[in-house]
């Protein structure tokens, strides 16, 4: 195949076809010692294993310095395709990446290759389609090394100058976007964080430090049995069916958030909108036990063994409930980190805490039932256009 699947408009022209070696220049970097990178250091590097930590394909910034004599480095122009020559992992090699930024000194076990063409267009071109001619490559054991004389004879395809930058461009774009809602992800995951701190009252105290305007009574405590009813759910290991019509809450879904999925033919026990299923018993340390997950709507879920069904009262805002009892410091009590825990009906029922009245209580769960909506909507478009991404990245080079 001489040209890719996918092009932009207007472009036509074969793609030309070459071994490295006839495209580029190969050359090692030289030492920047673990030892040689001090706080005080001064002069930026690049070390082998930050290509695969630190970076995409394209390093515009530095985060190691180093204080080896610089007559020892060897630094960069910003034109250079550096790819990792020492690895575990014969298929992870592909963490090619373009060095932007000239007068870096680029550490040893990094190969470099030089190029007249687009090093952007060329370091993504490597990730996408040279794994397997990597892997092929390697020698060593748990520690393998990529020496760039294997490399020189692989053959690849460059187009026009111009359709590269085009390409390199589009797939910057991309990343750039999937940085941007991984960002606002993580900014809103923090802003929730320490809302949860600032929201409810602190040990000791009647009120929490935030507030909405217009609240000023003191918070009460209450049983659980104040605020909501329990019940247990029941075994569907008989019932599980890819194409049952009910989705079954179990601790996995709980934990994942409706991500992870089974299905029952049968509805053991119901549950209907505005309910909390709340997991009740997980492996030491485990990361679901007292998760929470709000039910949507009626008719859809069935509610699993080992997972309560929580009803809020009419009195009792859902969400504010959900938020309140997911990963409660009472319930994380339970669990000694040395064998599976178990809550019990009577762990549930003695669970008390501050309530606020019903108004109060909407806002608070209105609140973050807007930062997990933010949340959920930037990591499903993060994982949308890393999506497009791989599709593209399969479809538009040779």
């Amino acid at each position: 195949m001489k040209n890719p699947k996918i092009r932009f408009k207007g472009y036509t022209d074969d793609w030309e076809q070459r071994k490295l070696d006839d495209w580029g220049t190969f050359y090692y970097g030289r030492s920047c010692p673990k030892w040689s990178v001090t706080e005080d250091a001064i002069i930026p590097c690049i070390r082998y294993g930050e290509l695969y930590t630190k970076f995409g394909a394209k390093i515009d910034r530095v985060y190691s310095y180093t204080n080896m004599s610089p007559e020892n480095l060897r630094f960069s122009k910003g034109t250079e395709v550096l790819i990792p020559r020492v690895g575990e992992d014969p298929m992870d090699y592909n963490h090619c990446t373009w060095l932007s930024i000239p007068n870096v000194a680029i550490g040893e076990m990094i190969s470099v290759f030089n190029t007249d063409n687009s090093p952007l267009f060329t370091a993504i071109m490597f990730n996408a389609t040279l794994q397997n001619e990597f892997a092929m490559r390697v020698e060593g054991g748990s520690v393998t090394n990529l020496y760039f004389e294997k490399l020189k004879n692989i053959e690849v395809s460059f187009p026009h100058k111009d359709e590269q930058e085009k390409i390199a461009t589009y797939f910057e774009s991309l990343d750039h976007l999937i940085t941007l809602h991984q960002r606002k992800c993580e900014q809103t995951k923090i802003l929730k964080k320490y809302m949860l701190q600032k929201m409810f009252p602190q040990k000791g105290e009647k009120v929490p430090e935030i507030r909405f305007d217009g609240f000023t009574d003191d918070w009460e405590q209450r049983k659980f049995s104040d605020v909501a009813e329990y019940r247990n759910g029941k075994a569907h290991e008989n019932e599980i069916d890819d194409d049952g019509e009910y989705i079954v809450v179990n601790s996995k879904f709980v934990s994942t958030n409706g991500e992870i999925k089974k299905f029952s033919n049968a509805q053991n026990e119901p549950l209907y909108e505005n309910e909390i299923a709340f997991v009740l018993s997980d492996v030491p340390n485990g990361r679901a036990i007292a998760r929470t997950f709000l039910i949507d709507k009626s008719g859809k879920y069935t509610l699993n063994q080992r997972i309560a069904g929580i009803t809020p009262h009419e009195d009792t805002d859902p969400y504010y409930l959900h938020i309140k009892m997911n990963r409660n410091a009472y319930f994380l009590k339970f669990d000694d980190g040395n064998k599976q825990t178990n809550l019990s009906i009577k762990d549930v029922l003695n669970y008390e805490d501050m309530y606020p009245n019903y108004k109060e209580q909407q806002k608070i769960g209105n609140y973050f039932r807007s930062l997990d909506h933010l949340i959920t909507l930037h990591q499903r478009k993060c994982e949308e256009l890393k999506n497009i991404k791989k599709f593209m990245l399969q479809n538009m080079f040779v």
